[in-house]
């Protein structure tokens, strides 16, 4: 798998200030304002950053936690878990594994057949329709 390697310089210049903040800085969206919340439309959800396929739209399920939920990430090689010790807990932080960008969390409250919640920040994400 090929790195994409870029300043902060260059990564701001591509993405939103937004999208910058969330995926460069491990930023969070506010809760039930991204725009793939409530989304249900058929495809792949990819990294904003490097076009990454993520996650797949058969696995995104209602959560009702105000971020898009995924039980499974569709490819496991292109997510990677860190320990996230800000704010006072203790989280598994999910980070794209070709750029690192930071997506969101993972949580051990999902259902089957995982029981995972991959919570992650809709700008963070670009749609791909089926």
């Amino acid at each position: 798998m090929n790195k994409v390697r870029k300043s902060l310089a260059e990564w701001q210049a591509q993405l939103s200030p937004e999208a910058f903040y969330v995926t460069r800085q491990q930023g969070t969206e506010r809760p039930f304002t991204g725009e793939y919340n409530q989304h249900t439309e058929s495809g792949i959800y990819r990294c904003v950053c490097c076009s990454t396929p993520l996650f797949a739209s058969d696995t995104k399920f209602d959560a009702g936690c105000g971020w898009p939920s995924y039980f499974s990430a569709l490819n496991p090689d292109h997510v990677r878990e860190e320990v996230d010790e800000s704010h006072g807990m203790i989280r598994t932080e999910i980070i794209c594994n070709v750029c690192d960008a930071h997506l969101g969390h993972v949580f051990p409250d999902g259902p089957p057949p995982t029981g995972l919640r991959y919570c992650i920040n809709s700008v963070a994400l670009q749609f791909e329709p089926a």
